[in-house]
């Protein structure tokens, strides 16, 4: 049996402790309330009033959003106050996915010429094709889960590689969900009725954001620090 990575460990606790006191902060200086009745309150209240449709019509608006080059971490924050958590990850999830599949399909199909320009004006997506061309799905897992370049902007790129359409909706959507995950939760923290919920919440959100990050360490190490492009 393997030890316990302290640093790992550490980290964790650290990252959880911060966002706890923060959750505790909000909720006693009032800020948490103070957010909830304007914008946030109008938003949810509009998400609630859709009733059944309200998945659909989110997953529809952060689908478009996402081919429209707008950030996603504002709606996925909105979906896990008016979703909770664990919905808010998935419709959040469904969203991203579609969002970054017709982005992909244009790339390939609709836009590829416009793209193609674009490609070769950049040489950091011209590298992004012949790595693609030799590590297959790999790099693809890399340059989600390592800001190399926008998420966004991947999303035409890759249109116009050798990636099947299958194994980038597969990788995509797998590597995604941690980061969609730790603003749905961070998000849920500020939708929820007690401060020991939110801290469970933002504790979890924490969670996932030191793994993230010590993935994406990892893969930037073995995959990217191989040889300097």
């Amino acid at each position: 049996m393997k030890p316990v990575n302290k640093r790992l460990l550490v980290k964790l606790v650290g990252a959880a402790a911060l966002l706890g006191a923060l959750a505790t902060a909000t909720r006693v200086t009032g800020l948490a309330e103070y957010l909830s009745l304007e914008e946030v309150g109008r938003l949810e209240g509009w998400i609630e009033s859709l009733g059944p449709a309200a998945p659909l019509i989110f997953i529809i608006v952060y689908a478009a959003a996402t081919v429209a080059f707008l950030p996603g971490t504002p709606l996925t924050l909105i979906a896990g106050l008016a979703f909770g958590p664990f919905w808010g990850t998935v419709w959040a999830l469904d969203g991203a996915t579609a969002g970054a599949t017709l982005a992909f399909l244009a790339g390939r199909y609709v836009a590829r010429g416009a793209v193609e320009s674009w490609a070769e004006g950049s040489e950091r997506l011209k590298r992004l094709d012949e790595k693609v061309e030799r590590q297959g799905w790999r790099i693809l897992v890399v340059t989600r889960l390592v800001p190399l370049f926008p998420f966004n902007l991947q999303n035409y790129a890759y249109g116009i590689t050798q990636i099947k359409l299958g194994t980038y909706i597969t990788a995509s959507a797998i590597c995604m969900t941690p980061g969609v995950a730790i603003y749905a939760f961070a998000g849920g923290s500020l939708a929820s009725a007690g401060l020991a919920k939110a801290s469970i919440y933002l504790s979890i959100a924490a969670i996932f954001f030191v793994l993230v990050s010590l993935l994406s360490n990892r893969l930037k190490k073995r995959f990217l620090g191989q040889r300097k492009d």
